[in-house]
């Protein structure tokens, strides 16, 4: 299966594992999950990816990435302490319907300029230890092996 690192905390507000039952639904609604994964590139790929956190976050990424969750004129969102969120494996899945272009942007979390891998229906899963890489990339046998095992288990 594909996969696509993103940097944290932007990994977890797309998952937002700390929603669950009728507040993920209210929290959708109110776009308060990014529904939006930003690049430079544009992409063809559709369909169910999973959702890799890269190892590297500096504090001053985190602090950033704050700014805008508390400016946006609405519910503010909350961000787990740093050392909390999980990096340098899989923590998700989303289905990309479409590439959003630069000019077409409408969500909150698409940024000027970018192309937007537009993001539905999103689920955190349990921590898969596992090296990412740019672009997208298929993830190793083993790290397949083990999500096969956890979702036939009933844990994904």
């Amino acid at each position: 299966m594909k996969a696509l690192s993103i940097r944290q905390p932007w990994a977890w507000l797309i998952l937002r594992p700390d929603l669950a039952g009728s507040g993920r639904a209210a929290a959708i609604a109110a776009g308060m999950l990014k529904d939006i994964e930003n690049r430079s590139w544009p992409t063809k790929v559709r369909g169910r990816v999973l959702i890799h956190a890269s190892t590297s976050m500096t504090r001053a990424e985190y602090e950033a990435a704050q700014d805008p969750l508390w400016s946006v004129g609405g519910p503010t969102i909350e961000l787990p302490p740093f050392d909390q969120l999980q990096r340098g494996g899989i923590v998700g899945v989303a289905t990309i319907d479409e590439c959003v272009h630069p000019v077409d942007r409408a969500s909150r979390w698409h940024m000027d300029g970018a192309f937007g891998f537009h993001l539905v229906d999103a689920k955190p899963l349990p921590f898969v230890a596992c090296k990412g890489a740019l672009n997208f990339f298929d993830v190793p046998p083993d790290v397949a092996a083990q999500l096969r095992q956890m979702h036939e288990l009933g844990a994904i």
